[in-house]
């Protein structure tokens, strides 16, 4: 266990052995490598992907299986052996989310990132997909796309 420093959080526990590692960082954030996921709360299914080293840097996230049903897409062999991945039983998918100027009802997530986490070694990659008609901005709430009336 070590104390983490955090802006949103304030200090808390983390276990050091529960670290989600980025090899490559995520896109636009290379240079962060080490996260902890942290839950919004008991009754919610949100979570925080808290940085180690940025104490304000924290990304929202849920598991977009529960809001868009039909998601689906290939984790391509390169993302499989970075991350060690054996059997789909040790993936955790996540999807990052956007809550525009704070208000809640216009929340999006990225579909087009998914953040794929291999649960036993706790390696991680924010996969591009590629080829798809997913976007960063499906409404979390009515299954629309911000911007045209595709639906997710």
């Amino acid at each position: 266990m070590r104390e983490l420093s955090t802006t949103r959080f304030g200090n808390i526990e983390v276990d050091e052995t529960r670290a989600i590692r980025f090899a490559d960082g995520i896109p636009a954030f290379e240079d962060e490598h080490e996260f902890v996921i942290i839950p919004y709360n008991e009754e919610m299914p949100f979570l925080f992907l808290q940085s180690t080293n940025t104490p304000d840097l924290a990304f929202l996230m849920v598991n977009p299986f529960i809001f868009f049903t039909d998601y689906e897409f290939t984790i391509n062999d390169t993302a499989m052996d970075k991350l060690q991945i054996k059997k789909q039983e040790d993936i955790l998918i996540f999807s990052l989310l956007t809550v525009p100027d704070g208000d809640v009802g216009k929340t999006t997530a990225n579909l087009l990132a998914p953040i794929v986490i291999n649960q036993l070694n706790h390696r991680a990659v924010q996969l591009i997909l590629e080829n798809t008609d997913y976007t960063t901005k499906h409404l979390l709430m009515g299954g629309k796309n911000m911007g045209d009336d595709k639906k997710c």
